[in-house]
Order: structure tokens, then sequence, then C-alpha cells
């Protein structure tokens, strides 16, 4: 993910913000349940995997099948360039265990090209799509394109009115604005918590504003962008453990964590970490990716 991304990192305070006073409000008030966790990479069609995550003898069109063997969601860009077809939907179903989320990205078109006006036939043909999921489907998340600012409240409310019911989203701003004035972003969240709307995260060392920290329902979705494994990666993701470990000890119900490394070549590792301290200071159990060492021709000789 280039959204934010600095090649010099050594001035910036990863800190995460203090909680919106209106996260107290969205988590009391949320029934008490099971608690899930969902962590993941943004891909799952990366070679350089084969003989680490995947197989040695994986063939490409197998890689969701062995992806998603090892972790239990996906952060699906590919939607955000095209609605996948009845067929392709089925066929993803037919790659991955039950238990498995795909959390689709609106297609860009709606999101940044109409910028949520005059979509309804594409809107409805996402919908259609992505609810072919069926019990697979996590959450969606619509990224607001970089122009959108807090001038537009209204029409992203008249858009996210018009989704069917109960239909899971999560809405991630970029434009500075939407943060500026606290209670500018005071009455976001109370108009997302109203239509049962989410919030998107992104911990991303450019844009510090982005980490907001708000939310509006009782899921969390979180961008976690590392930088190849730098010692900040760690103590961020342990920072962050601490602060998901407090939500849901107060209402948090779901977590979908994806997290980005660069490449991604690394990103196995990074989620490797983020599960092992989730298990560790949350109480869950989730599996960790099985991780082999990359043999280097000519190493056994």
């Amino acid at each position: 993910m280039d959204f934010g991304k600095l090649t010099d990192i050594s001035g910036v305070d990863f800190t995460l913000p203090n909680d919106p006073a209106f996260n107290k409000t969205v988590l009391t008030a949320t029934a008490q349940g099971a608690k899930q966790v969902y962590v993941g990479p943004p891909i799952w069609a990366n070679k350089e995997w084969v003989g680490k995550i995947y197989p040695t003898t994986a063939k490409e069109k197998d890689f969701l099948y062995h992806y998603s063997r090892q972790f239990n969601t996906i952060e699906l860009n590919v939607t955000h360039y095209q609605i996948p077809s009845e067929s392709t939907i089925q066929r993803w179903k037919e790659s991955v265990p039950a238990h498995f989320k795909f959390c689709p990205k609106w297609p860009q078109e709606i999101s940044h090209d109409r910028q949520l006006r005059g979509c309804e036939p594409l809107s409805d043909a996402f919908t259609k799509s992505v609810l072919g999921l069926e019990a697979n489907l996590g959450t969606t998340f619509l990224q607001l394109g970089p122009y959108f600012d807090a001038r537009q409240s209204k029409v992203l409310s008249t858009f996210l009115k018009q989704l069917p019911p109960q239909f899971p989203i999560a809405v991630e701003f970029r434009h500075p604005d939407w943060f500026a004035q606290p209670m500018i972003w005071q009455e976001t969240l109370q108009m997302l918590h109203e239509l049962g709307v989410g919030t998107v995260m992104s911990d991303v060392a450019g844009r510090r504003d982005v980490v907001h920290m708000g939310l509006s329902n009782s899921t969390v979705t979180l961008r976690f962008v590392g930088n190849e494994l730098h010692p900040t990666d760690y103590s961020r993701v342990d920072e962050w453990v601490q602060r998901l470990k407090s939500w849901f000890e107060t209402g948090l119900s779901t977590a979908y964590i994806f997290v980005h490394c660069g490449e991604n070549l690394n990103a196995p590792e990074l989620s490797s970490y983020w599960i092992e301290q989730i298990n560790k200071h949350c109480h869950f159990s989730l599996l960790a990716p099985r991780i082999q060492p990359k043999v280097i021709q000519g190493s056994l000789f």
C-alpha cells in the first residue's frame, strides 16, 4: 500500500492516539457475546510465498486454497477494479474453509470515479455479487476518494442509506478535513453509528491522522502498514494488541486486521507476530501461519 508510505520513518511518532469519547458510547451499548479476530495479508497471489507458506509444488491457480489454510481472512482488493461474476464468487467459496472471511473493497468506479453519486445500479450489482459469498463474507470496506471531503457528508449518508439492510460495510476516510475539526468527526461517527456502519483505520507512517481510533459499531477494521519488519513494526503491534484487549473487554465483538508489509514478502512473518500477541494477551486461539525457511539452491551441499 503506497498511501502514506515514507522512505525514512526515523522521525515518526507511532504512538496511538487516545480513544475518542464516542467509543465509550459505542462499546458500552454493545451486547456481550462471542469475540472474533481475523488476521491476514492483503493478497494471496504471491509467487514468492511458494516454498515459504505454500507448498513447493503449488500452482498459481491453487494459491487461494493454500492461503486460506494459513490465514482466516483476506483484504480483497481485486473487487476494487472489477465486480466479480457469479462463477468467480462460486470458485472462491469452493476454495476456502467455512470459517474463512473475504473482505471485498468497493469498486473504484463507485468510490473514486463517481464519488458515490449516480451509481445505484453499480452498487446493486456489487452488493448482490458479494452477498453471494454467504457465510464467507466478512465486512466490505468503502475507501473514499482523496478529494471526498467532509462537505460531502450528506452524499455519504445518502449512499449508505440505500444499501441492503444489515449489509456489512466499513468506511475508510482519507481527506484530512474529516479529522481536522473534532466536532465534524464526532458527527460523522454518530451518523455511521446510527446506520450500523463501521470505520476503517489505517496505521501508516506518513498519515497519522487516519489512525483516528474512532469506532462507530462493535467491529474494527484495521489496515496495518509495516515497514519490512523494522523494529517499530513489532512495538506498534504490541501497542495495538493492548488497545484491542481494552476494546474487547468493553464490548468490541470483531476485529479484521489486514497486514501490509512493503511488497508483502514478509507479510506472513508480521501476521504471525500479530496472531501470537493476540492469542497471548486477548486469549484467542488463532492458528499462526506455518512458515518454512526458503531453501536456497546449493545450500545443502
